[in-house]
């Protein structure tokens, strides 16, 4: 793809935003910013556990029905993404992506541990001019105590 002057797109903007957008995704789940994650995700289609999930409004709406969130507004957890691989179609526009993600929690009472660890597939589209995601697929591999960490877990404790 090239510029407006007709020089070619440089495909490391092209990376280093698509990496952006995945590490917000992680500060806006770790901050229990779900209306964030609404916006973020509005042009995606969001596959974890549940049927997929599609929209601003049922992504937001998915994520607060699903995660505890303590006094401090958050979950109290921190996602850590991890050997990230993009791959990058300037000409057509569109981008995948495949990484790790382990999620740590810790709690009064619960010690600092690793509560899940997984992966994500994920693809993205330049929609005027700016990356934004199309399609998250989470796959947990992992699963430790999440129960302090998801409704439907804390509810079969």
């Amino acid at each position: 793809m090239s510029t407006s002057l007709g020089m070619p797109a440089d495909p490391t903007l092209s990376h280093r935003a698509i990496e952006n957008l995945i590490a917000r995704y992680a500060e806006l789940v770790d901050d229990g910013d779900f209306a964030g994650l609404g916006i973020l995700l509005a042009d995606a289609t969001f596959t974890g556990v549940g049927e997929p999930v599609s929209g601003r409004e049922a992504i937001e709406k998915m994520f607060q029905d699903t995660l505890i969130v303590y006094a401090d507004g958050t979950p109290r957890t921190q996602h850590v993404t991890t050997n990230v691989a993009i791959e990058v179609d300037e000409q057509a526009g569109t981008a995948v992506s495949r990484s790790y993600v382990t999620v740590l929690q810790a709690l009064p009472g619960f010690p600092l541990q690793t509560i899940a660890a997984g992966r994500y597939h994920d693809r993205f589209e330049r929609r005027e001019g700016q990356w934004r995601f199309v399609e998250r697929r989470v796959r947990i591999n992992l699963i430790g105590d999440v129960s302090r960490h998801a409704h439907q877990a804390a509810a079969q404790r």
